[in-house]
């Protein structure tokens, strides 16, 4: 987990739609979060915790790339702040 975005590596089985599956994690996470920290027992009715959008792409034969990926992410996103500074 990042500052501002998630990463995840899931495999959904053909009979669910990445929307439902990504809809379904999206809003069970987010009334999780707002239970426990929010310091409520209720549902956030009209509010958001997640943006909108997501991206999903297929894995295939780069799964174990990907997984490194994720591993390292945060180590990743700030060599490339400290590539962007030189900008």
């Amino acid at each position: 987990m990042m500052g501002d975005h998630v990463h995840m590596l899931i495999s959904i089985p053909p009979k669910y739609a990445v929307s439902q599956v990504v809809g379904y994690i999206k809003g069970k996470s987010a009334m999780h979060l707002a239970r426990v920290y929010g310091e409520r027992k209720r549902n956030f009715a009209g509010q958001s915790f997640w943006a909108r959008g997501y991206f999903a792409s297929t894995v295939g034969r780069d799964e174990e790339v990907i997984r490194n990926y994720i591993r390292h992410q945060e180590q990743e996103d700030e060599r490339l702040d400290q590539l962007a500074l030189w900008k």
